[in-house]
């Protein structure tokens, strides 16, 4: 399967909030992820560990909105805002770009967040 249908594919499943199974089906074993956070991880475990964890720190999704896909390559970036009231009170309002860099099986190897802001 071409790289834009895979990273067409796998969008679709995050702008569900899908994100475990996003990972799981579509991450290399030894995928690292890096973020504007300074947060990063090793593996794919890693990844999704980390994901369980954000996801149940959710109280309310108010909105997912994938707004575009380019693909060069072996290369994807999507853009996404994420709207989410957590558990704690605080209110997440994420406007970023979601660069992967896909191996020649069709999974993604490398997973860098950039803060897109308006």
């Amino acid at each position: 399967m071409a790289i834009r249908e895979l990273a067409q594919e796998m969008d679709a499943l995050v702008a569900k909030g899908a994100m475990v199974e996003a990972i799981t089906a579509n991450f290399a074993q030894e995928a690292i992820t890096s973020d504007y956070g300074a947060v990063g991880t090793s593996t794919q475990q890693e990844m999704v560990t980390k994901m369980e964890g954000f996801l149940g720190a959710i109280a309310e999704v108010n909105g997912i909105q994938h707004h575009k896909t380019l693909v060069d390559g072996n290369v994807s970036a999507s853009e996404f805002t994420f709207d989410f009231d957590m558990k704690d009170g605080s209110k997440i309002l994420w406007h970023e770009i979601i660069q992967r860099e896909w191996n020649a099986d069709g999974k993604v190897v490398r997973e860098e967040y950039f803060d897109a802001k308006n």
